[in-house]
């Protein structure tokens, strides 16, 4: 799946964008994490590992 899909899905859902990219490995669960902490933090982390992996 293209980067930019997975960018554009992390938008409203970054937990899907990351396990998309990852799988259910601990970053998909750090990502939870900060999903719950508050939506932004975890829209960036998002973007960072999709960024990181392509």
């Amino acid at each position: 799946m293209s980067a930019l899909i997975r960018i554009l899905i992390a938008i409203p859902l970054p937990p899907l964008a990351v396990f998309l990219t990852v799988g259910f490995g601990g970053a998909f669960w750090i990502n939870i994490l900060l999903t719950l902490l508050g939506g932004i933090p975890g829209m960036i982390h998002a973007i960072w590992v999709i960024a990181k992996r392509d």
